[in-house]
């Protein structure tokens, strides 16, 4: 058969189909890669929240009612499309009015969602981290998701927002701010092929070389609002692949690199500053086990510091500041000696390394 008839035979049976399809009412839509998938793009997405916002913040008891608010948001041809939400305070201590503005929240979406918006698709519940020091510390902890996404897939994706609220009851609308949402943790157990599970056990029970990657991780960005033992900040997922659970972590406002001026260390540490390094994993004396972690922050280096340095979201002041911050862990993990009597401390039974910490409700 010569090319050409070919070529017409293809087209016809190409037309053929999308006639079909119109027929049935199954348009094909062209998609763009933020539209696809809400995590897949880092182009900060502007929502507006409409409804009685008031009362939905003010709603901050131990048993929070859901609010009815409409989720809104601009597509690329600048259309308005609108989601009938539920939504709730959640969390403690950002929780507490005393403690920030802005609860955290939780989204609840329409079983229609997937015909009411394309970049919602899929989704049925999603938490929403508002700002409690102000815009800075949202983006910050923003970035210490993106950091962990580097290091593994096996991490919890987030997308900032900027967030707008109407509220027909108020008449001062605050001005648009910063916050971001965070994948739910269904979807990030079904996206790494595994389930989400809520055994609680010892560190040591957990596939290793995950959790040390997780555990220095949280040594680089001065974290210690975490435990394994109760699930704090902590989330566990399995595969088929391996017997033992794969550490998640997440909530990473306490941290030093995020520096949030509420954050303080547990006082059974007995540290001075969230921005003083504590690495809190358990005690193992073979230390060649750290080379192979040590390896892939050394090869993430550039990325890390990318984050940062080619943000335009930050202040110069707290770029060189959190560049210093990342030399000081570069420089441990680098010097042999500096990394193996930090990465031991869980071994010294006269520290505060095999202290658990219970911390506070989840946020």
């Amino acid at each position: 058969m010569a090319i050409r008839p070919l070529l017409l035979i293809i087209v016809s049976l190409l037309i053929f189909s999308f006639d079909k399809q119109k027929q049935a009412g199954d348009y094909v839509i062209s998609k763009t890669a933020s539209e696809e998938d809400l995590f897949n793009s880092d182009e900060i997405l502007s929502i507006t929240l409409k409804g009685n916002i008031r009362q939905l913040l003010n709603d901050r008891g131990e048993k929070p009612a859901s609010h009815p608010v409409t989720l809104s948001y601009k597509t690329k041809d600048n259309s308005e499309v609108s989601i009938p939400v539920q939504m709730k305070t959640r969390g403690h201590f950002r929780k507490l009015r005393e403690n920030c503005k802005y609860p955290p929240l939780q989204i609840s979406f329409p079983a229609d969602v997937n015909r009411l918006s394309v970049v919602f698709s899929g989704q049925k519940k999603l938490k929403l981290v508002m700002p409690c020091a102000g815009d800075d510390y949202v983006i910050r902890e923003w970035l210490v998701y993106k950091i962990y996404n580097l290091v593994t897939p096996k991490s919890f994706r987030a997308r900032l927002v900027r967030i707008a609220l109407d509220d027909p009851k108020n008449k001062k609308q605050p001005d648009q701010f910063f916050g971001f949402l965070i994948e739910d943790e269904k979807q990030m157990a079904t996206r790494n092929k595994a389930v989400a599970t809520s055994q609680k056990l010892r560190p040591e029970e957990t596939k290793q070389d995950f959790f040390l990657t997780m555990a220095v991780f949280q040594y680089l960005i001065g974290n210690t609002d975490w435990s394994v033992q109760y699930l704090q900040n902590i989330r566990l997922i399995k595969t088929d692949a391996f017997p033992q659970p794969i550490t998640v972590p997440y909530d990473f406002d306490h941290s030093g690199i995020v520096n949030a001026p509420y954050a303080r260390p547990a006082e059974e540490l007995l540290m001075k500053s969230v921005q003083e390094r504590r690495y809190r994993g358990y005690c193992i004396k073979d230390m060649k086990v750290f080379e192979k972690p040590i390896a892939l922050y050394n090869r993430l280096k550039d990325d890390i510091y990318s984050l940062y340095t080619k943000s335009d979201l930050l202040d110069e002041k707290y770029i060189k500041s959190v560049t210093k911050y990342l030399d000081g862990f570069y420089a441990t993990i680098n010097d042999p000696k500096a990394w193996q009597k930090d990465f031991a401390y869980p071994c010294d039974k006269s520290g505060t390394g095999n202290v658990v910490i219970r911390g506070l409700k989840e946020d």
